[in-house]
């Protein structure tokens, strides 16, 4: 990592500048109190203890802070003096941050083609090859349903065009109802994600919007089947010298058979039927219906099932071929039914939570999971939560913080109605005991996690939020661990003494991208229990590393961002940007060198490996690399994992770097 530049004397010039209003060639105090104040108000989260406004601190800790810095006491400071004092600060260079980002703007410009198509492949390839599957069972069957009633002699002369387009859509929708509803069935998405190789090529965490993909494609190619027969093969169908025709087809006994006799049909009713309900199906999944009546969209998604029931029943008439569309959606319409009864099973059997508030816009949920429910809940999974009290109807996906034995917390932050709601339930200072229906676990974000000693972790905002349920998972399980180590056989304990399954977990670096005012201070809070807890666990070296990176074009909030992160005291050691204990830094994180200076780490772990084992193999490090972000650094994550392999194998170093990308998402 090249070596920090402070600011040059120009940028020194522009901050004074931004300070001398009244350019009476001093800075006054009162100039440098309202600019602090000002980007403090812009950057900094919410009031908290630890941040710089709190009536705890009061206006004197402000303007010790910043008597501390100019080193004066005196109201007016000169121009030249003050410039001094600045270059104190040790303010890293504002122009050296813009060329590190314009560096790392253009570092895949730099690269050969190979390795550019090699990381974009690692971050977009699986995803595209699953698409591609899903297009090409599309184009496949519509085009076999194409050429089959374009070119059998009987199909064209009694039923027209309009029959060649209704069936070319219907091959097409084949496929499309399949992956529809198949994308709906979360036990299945559940369980695949077990399997590496699976979840490689199926993006779960993009599954809403595959979803609604799949959805706009099925209503597109429905209506363009309807529009087939409607002005097409039931015009044709209907005329009178083209009865013949139609008795080769659907035999003599329907004929002679006029427009409203196709309509009046069973395929008629059902068809004309299933359009309707699927057109307010898409009305009531409007992201406008959704923040409007939460309920009015969850009831609208219950159409589904009649919509489906129809369409099985829409080709039993047999009037142009062997039915075949029941057989694509009985798996995956049997799967979502199976999960929505359960789903209403559980809803009449609520469980006792206590509902706890953090602040004014975060709550969290404590419950005991039954120990009847099937499936083992873990950190990093999501669950569905329905409180009755609010609503019989609504359930909200919620990713869980932490469960330990049964023990399961989510926080939940007020953002609509429902959980605006919730918030108000809660009393402020004290635990507050409601029911709720629990439904899940859902998702295995976590899982592969477990599967390597030493791990890193890319993400950008809210969506690592996963991460910090799994670094308290891996403290309360090392907890156990070292308790059931240090336990003497004649001390009772409480339940069997079983290892932690994660103790083989050594080192994690976590590189956390936000922007300044992120308001995510609970979770600032989560990851400052598992910073404070830390030092208790020397099996567990969690490195915890936070990256600001909204860019600062004035050279005056570049500066006073810097100073608001120093203000830190024993007795408030949070970051006022952040609220995190750990150090901020700004900009980007530079991924070549801090992945460079991991290598090195792991080098020194693969020797002293090797001192310790008789078998190379035994000495071999797998590093997991886990990102979710902006896919142009997943790219240089990616890029960068390939070469520190390829480094490894060139220096004979039982070393690999494993990218994952769907794992925090």
């Amino acid at each position: 990592m090249a070596p920090q530049q402070n600011l040059t004397d120009a940028e020194i010039e522009r901050f004074i500048d931004d300070l001398d209003l009244d350019n009476d060639g001093n800075v006054d105090y009162w100039e440098l109190e309202r600019k602090l104040d000002e980007v403090h108000e812009q950057i900094a989260p919410k009031a908290q203890p630890h941040n710089l406004h709190h009536a705890s601190r009061g206006n004197e800790a402000r303007h010790e802070f910043l008597r501390s810095v100019i080193g004066t006491r005196e109201d007016k400071i000169k121009r030249d003096d003050f410039a001094k004092c600045v270059k104190t600060w040790e303010i890293p260079s504002l122009e050296q941050d813009q060329k590190e980002a314009q560096e790392e703007d253009d570092y895949l410009k730099h690269v050969s083609v190979y390795r550019r198509a090699r990381a974009y492949w690692a971050v977009k390839g699986p995803e595209i090859v699953f698409m591609a599957l899903v297009v090409i069972l599309m184009i496949g069957f519509g085009t076999w349903q194409f050429v089959k009633y374009l070119t059998f002699d009987q199909y064209t002369p009694s039923f027209g065009w309009g029959a060649v387009l209704a069936k070319t859509c219907a091959g097409v929708l084949y496929p499309t109802f399949f992956f529809l509803i198949l994308s709906m069935s979360r036990w299945l998405s559940t369980f695949l994600r077990r399997f590496y190789f699976i979840s490689r090529f199926i993006n779960w965490d993009l599954s809403q919007s595959f979803h609604i993909k799949m959805s706009i494609i099925a209503l597109v190619f429905a209506t363009l089947h309807a529009i087939g027969h409607l002005s097409g093969s039931f015009v044709f169908g209907s005329m009178a010298h083209r009865q013949d025709a139609v008795a080769n087809v659907i035999g003599q006994d329907a004929v002679p058979r006029s427009y409203t006799d196709y309509l009046r049909s069973l395929p008629g009713v059902t068809g004309l039927t299933t359009l309707c309900l699927f057109y307010l199906l898409a009305l009531m999944s409007m992201p406008q219906v959704r923040k409007w009546s939460y309920e009015v969209f969850q009831l609208g998604h219950l159409l589904m099932f009649p919509i489906i029931g129809l369409l099985m029943a829409h080709g039993t008439a047999h009037l142009l071929q062997w039915p075949m569309f029941g057989y694509w959606v009985a798996f995956p319409t049997l799967m979502v039914l199976f999960e929505r009864i359960w789903r209403l099973i559980l809803s009449f059997r609520p469980i006792v939570a206590d509902l706890e508030l953090l602040d004014d816009d975060t709550v969290a949920v404590t419950a005991q999971v039954p120990k009847t429910r099937p499936w083992d809940y873990k950190a990093g999974q999501y669950v569905f939560v329905q409180v009755p009290q609010l609503s019989r109807f609504q359930w909200h996906p919620f990713t869980v913080s932490t469960c330990i034995d049964n023990t399961m917390q989510v926080h939940i932050k007020a953002d609509g109605d429902w959980t605006n709601a919730l918030r108000d339930l809660a009393q402020s200072g004290q635990r507050t005991t409601i029911k709720i229906g629990l439904d899940g676990p859902f998702g295995a974000p976590a899982q592969r996690f477990y599967d390597f000693d030493y791990t890193m972790v890319f993400g950008a905002g809210i969506g690592v939020t996963p991460f910090s349920g799994v670094l308290t998972d891996l403290q309360k399980h090392e907890f156990k661990r070292v308790n059931s180590a240090n336990t003497s056989p004649e001390t009772p304990q409480e339940g069997p003494a079983q290892p932690s399954p994660y103790s083989n977990h050594r080192r994690v670096d976590f590189y956390w991208m936000v922007r300044d005012k992120n308001n995510l201070l609970w979770f600032s809070d989560l990851l400052n229990q598992v910073t404070r807890q830390n030092p208790n666990y020397p099996a567990l070296d969690i490195r915890i590393n936070t990256y600001v990176t909204q860019k600062r074009k004035q050279i005056s909030q570049h500066v006073f961002r810097w100073l608001l992160e120093k203000h830190r005291t024993h007795e408030h050691s949070q970051s006022p940007i952040t609220g995190l204990l750990n150090p901020t830094h700004f900009g980007r994180p530079d991924i070549k060198a801090i992945m460079e200076q991991h290598y090195e780490d792991m080098c020194k772990v693969v020797a002293e490996r090797l001192t310790e084992k008789d078998d190379k193999k035994d000495a071999e490090v797998k590093v997991g690399v886990f990102f979710c972000g902006p896919p142009v650094i997943g790219q240089m994550i990616a890029d960068q994992c390939s070469i520190l392999s390829a480094r490894a194998r060139n220096e004979d170093r039982e070393l690999e770097y494993r990218f994952m990308i769907e794992v925090f998402g």
